[in-house]
């Protein structure tokens, strides 16, 4: 197969929401209907039974949340779909954002009886500031929950889409028969033992067919004729043109946990879903059809494997083919880099890959030369743009609670902080080490992590920061800028980089430095170099 053939296989996409509205155990179902599983874990009341297929970290097995992005991937009828299952919890926000640069498509999740919830609200509103394709799937249909045509409403208000739905329940919770898939046109009837297996669908190409009475009843045949005449009145025709620039997105209810509704939505998104698309560097649009390989990397791994201490970084192909065993061009340290053992990813399992397309994730074994938003071509000086980098919002010294493990407790806070999990800060006057991190809930993944992975134990303290601000000095040698280390001397520290860093304890004193020292800038993001 040449590359615009392997380019038109593929489809790479996020899956979207807020925690619990069943993101994972829709993910565990796509691989089933792919035949890359035989058997899901069922994910119930948050303690996951079996594990799920994508949360393969300890803490996560134990919370039922992920608190990861993991890459899958899967074939179903000759199209090679990569997902990124993120985490849904706002506290892990920051590796969903870098995750959104990855992919070409999203499916967002929502559950029937919450409807649309805060985190889904901004995830969305990046999706639709980017213009990425969306599909919505309304999931645990077999639960009593809202109106199908008041959650319709609820997602065009507010999340500010335009929804056209290609599938529609026939009653909801204990009703619940079944849904139309008007995308197929085809009849989808509810049995809530089919959790493990897959449902024929029964084809209904005329909705006025008597038959539909026999099947599902006469009351419920002439309610979902009704629903349907009021669909084709108040939505838009479906328009795959629209979809593809991110104006119009396509419904599907079901009951991702009961295997249901969770083909139809498959077979429409291979349909209708965009092929690897261009990226945007700091030189020009990078095209996917382009011969020469080009890729990002969106996420770094600490210990994938604990035995082994591998570090994995995780690269989106954008252009040309990645082949094993080739010297590419890290652009930023300016160095050609080979790899031997470049990984694809089916959970956890990984395996070895000759080659990989556009659109395709592989893993890259990694001993510190990658950091986040690191670019690799055949030799083009570029980069990638557009992977965030967010100030942190909670700090806290770090303190080692075991002084004979001091090494392993150094070497893993050096990992972690590459995965981009948090940022670490060195406070200039007595070496004291803070740790800053987006969501609290990010601390407790670190001290599990650091206890499991590097057998290191650290305890936490409170200190009073406010906002990590970058120090950028017009002239370092001049007064004002050896006034403002002298006196701000407690409040500095360097990050991971070296990079000059002042912490604030208010927005007051913020204010107030800037305007004392106008020569000495403050920036608030750390991509600042």
């Amino acid at each position: 197969m040449n590359l615009l053939q392997e380019i038109k296989r593929r489809r790479t996409f996020g899956i979207i929401s807020h925690p619990d509205a069943g993101k994972t155990t829709l993910t565990e179902k796509l691989l089933l209907f792919g035949g890359a599983i035989q058997e899901a874990g069922a994910v119930k009341s948050n303690k996951i039974k079996k594990g799920a297929t994508s949360d393969f970290m300890e803490i996560e097995r134990q919370r039922g949340i992920s608190v990861a992005t993991s890459v899958l991937a899967f074939n179903y009828k000759d199209k090679k779909i990569n997902i990124l299952d993120t985490p849904g919890h706002k506290d892990f926000a920051e590796d969903t954002f870098r995750t959104l640069t990855a992919v070409d498509s999203v499916i967002v999740v929502i559950d029937v009886a919450k409807g649309v919830e805060e985190q889904t609200e901004k995830l969305v509103e990046v999706c639709r500031m980017r213009k990425i394709p969306m599909i919505v799937f309304i999931n645990k249909l077999d639960r009593e929950g809202k109106d199908a045509f008041d959650l319709l409403d609820e997602v065009e208000q507010k999340l500010g889409l335009r929804v056209v739905p290609l599938s529609f329940p026939i009653g909801m919770g204990y009703d619940f028969k079944g849904i139309y898939n008007i995308w197929g046109k085809k009849l989808n009837l509810f049995s809530p033992d089919s959790k493990q297996k897959v449902s024929a669908g029964i084809e209904f190409t005329d909705i006025d067919d008597p038959a539909l009475e026999d099947v599902i009843g006469k009351e419920a045949a002439e309610r979902l004729r009704e629903e349907l005449e009021l669909v084709r009145e108040v939505y838009p025709d479906f328009d795959k043109e629209a979809y593809l620039k991110g104006d119009l997105q396509p419904v599907f209810f079901g009951s991702a946990l009961n295997n249901f509704g969770v083909k139809e939505l498959l077979d429409c998104f291979i349909e209708i879903a965009p092929t690897p698309q261009p990226k945007m560097s700091d030189k020009r649009l990078v095209d996917s059809k382009e011969k020469n390989f080009t890729g990002f990397v969106f996420k770094i791994h600490a210990n994938m494997d604990p035995k082994h201490r591998d570090r994995l970084a995780f690269v989106k192909i954008v252009s040309g083919v990645f082949k094993r065993n080739t010297n590419y061009l890290h652009v930023k340290l300016g160095k050609k880099l080979k790899f031997s053992s470049p990984n694809a990813f089916f959970a956890e399992k990984k395996e070895i890959v000759e080659e990989s397309f556009p659109g395709d994730i592989v893993g890259l074994h990694d001993t510190g030369n990658f950091k986040i938003g690191d670019t690799l071509t055949e030799g083009e000086i570029l980069e990638f743009k557009g992977v965030p980098s967010f100030s942190p919002e909670h700090f806290r010294y770090v303190n080692n609670a075991d002084p004979m493990k001091s090494k392993q407790l150094s070497k893993g806070l050096d990992q972690l902080m590459d995965e981009g999990v948090a940022q670490l800060f060195t406070l200039d006057l007595n070496g004291r080490k803070v740790i800053g991190t987006v969501g609290a809930l990010q601390f407790e993944v670190i001290q599990y992590r650091l206890e499991h992975e590097y057998g290191a134990k650290c305890s936490y303290e409170n200190v009073n920061i406010h906002k990590a601000c970058w120090v950028d000095p017009e002239d370092e040698y001049n007064e004002e800028f050896k006034e403002f280390k002298r006196v701000k001397q407690r409040y500095l520290a360097k990050d991971k980089k070296g990079q000059l860093v002042f912490l604030a304890d208010s927005a007051f004193t913020v204010q107030m430095t800037q305007q004392k020292y106008p020569t000495v800038k403050l920036h608030f993001v750390s991509e600042y170099k």
